[in-house]
């Protein structure tokens, strides 16, 4: 059965353990990891199933380190060194909260800088902290400065700013430790059974019970095989059956959303092919974790990556269709000379959107040294497709809000109802 299961391309992205192992790393906890990402990662592949990674996920930075800022790039160098002989290719130092000191913030380039496999975050926005505008801007800096790592921009593939983003996630950047007892969540690469579903189908209908169809089907073999090999004491917390993308048509998310529409990615119709991915996952019934949505990452699908290279996507593009599906703004290509506090307000109005529609949001943008607007660029990494370099709209935040440390932001509850209570109903 494994080999028949085997054919059809869906990929487990990660196994994510997510634990505290402590400061300096516990071996103990860190070859306790280890094994239980290998029991699981043997019943997936068992089952049929190609599994690409094992990762790490820490409890936020200040719980972990206290205030020390400096051990936050010893934290970094240890995880780089300990977890590789321990079957683990990638770890989080965890993330930075808003109320956390500015060093905290200013370490993560540092950190990232020191190691080529671990990764961080800064939370910008939650229903605690609302709209943090220090957070905000702190995250800015860390892009900018991550930009300026390498001649190619590359450090930002392993930060992202995190708006109404839950501990549990298993994609990093964005995956932080709750602090609890250890736990294990699977993340998946689908974007191939959207372009299935949508290829063979003859009306919407017909691609939504194809796709649910689906996802149930691998959700159920994924799930039974990785509790199965759960150890005891470690809690499963669920799949993150998002259609992320590989940079090939057959495994694009874009493939699936044009065949929906009927246009290319980038006119108008996209939003609705992406409203009815989104609903449809929603549709599958399976133990959730993370965003379990629509991944529109732009180097990493090859027909957003294709479609940026035509001028037919911006970043308010991809803002306006997170509105109704998936992560945000996620490997997007931006002018080098982009100015930190261009970026902070992009990352503004994503933290207002996530808070208004009460959902998890990530960006993870990538400005490109020595690149403008419209330029070409190419990375030598498996993972990436050949794109263009997106214009920024921005030029900083200032006014009010500008001046705010704090906005708070409730979720959107619909003030348009029925009957008597719509406007205009009374006179």
């Amino acid at each position: 059965m494994g080999a028949a299961w085997g054919a059809i391309a869906v990929k487990i992205r990660t196994i994510t353990v997510f634990d505290d192992v402590g400061f300096p790393v516990s071996q103990a906890r860190l070859q306790a990891a280890g094994r239980t990402a290998s029991n699981i990662r043997g019943a997936l592949e068992e089952a049929g199933y190609e599994v690409q990674t094992v990762r790490l996920a820490l409890p936020p930075v200040a719980p972990s380190l206290g205030l020390d800022v400096d051990a936050v790039v010893r934290l970094a160098r240890d995880l780089e060194a300990n977890c590789p002989p321990n079957g683990i290719e990638y770890a989080t130092v965890g993330v930075v909260l808003p109320p956390d000191p500015p060093g905290l913030f200013e370490a993560l380039p540092d950190a990232i800088g020191a190691t080529t496999r671990v990764f961080a975050s800064c939370l910008i926005a939650s229903r605690e902290h609302g709209l943090s505008l220090p957070a905000v801007r702190g995250a800015a800096e860390v892009i900018w400065r991550c930009s300026r790592l390498s001649p190619d921009g590359f450090g930002n593939l392993r930060f992202a700013a995190l708006a109404n983003v839950p501990p549990g996630v298993p994609f990093l950047p964005g995956a932080y430790h709750d602090g609890g007892p250890a736990s294990v969540a699977i993340g998946v690469e689908a974007a191939d059974l959207a372009v299935t579903a949508c290829a063979s189908a003859s009306s919407v209908a017909d691609a939504r019970s194809a796709l649910v169809g689906l996802i149930d089907e691998h959700a159920a073999r994924i799930g039974w095989a990785a509790e199965r090999a759960l150890p005891s004491g470690v809690r499963f917390g669920g799949i993150d059956f998002s259609l992320a993308p590989f940079p090939e048509a057959a495994r694009s998310v874009g493939s699936a959303l044009e065949r929906l529409s009927g246009v290319r990615v980038g006119e108008h119709g996209t939003l609705a092919a992406t409203a009815v991915l989104a609903d449809t996952l929603d549709r599958a019934t399976f133990p959730r974790a993370g965003y379990s949505g629509v991944f529109l990452p732009v180097f990493e699908d090859a027909v957003l990556a294709a479609r940026a290279t035509e001028r037919l996507l911006t970043t308010g593009d991809l803002l306006l269709w997170s509105s109704v599906c998936g992560t945000g703004l996620d490997t997007v290509p931006l002018p080098g000379d982009v100015s930190a506090a261009a970026l902070a307000a992009i990352l503004a109005d994503l933290g207002a959107l996530a808070l208004r529609l009460d959902k998890p949001l990530t960006a993870r943008l990538m400005p490109i040294p020595g690149k403008q607007a419209g330029d070409p660029v190419t990375f030598d990494f498996a993972y990436f497709a050949p794109s263009r370099v997106l214009d920024v709209r921005a030029s900083g935040l200032g006014g009010l809000i500008g001046a705010a440390d704090r906005v708070d932001l409730h979720q959107w509850r619909g003030r348009l109802a029925r009957g008597n209570g719509a406007p205009g109903a009374q006179g």
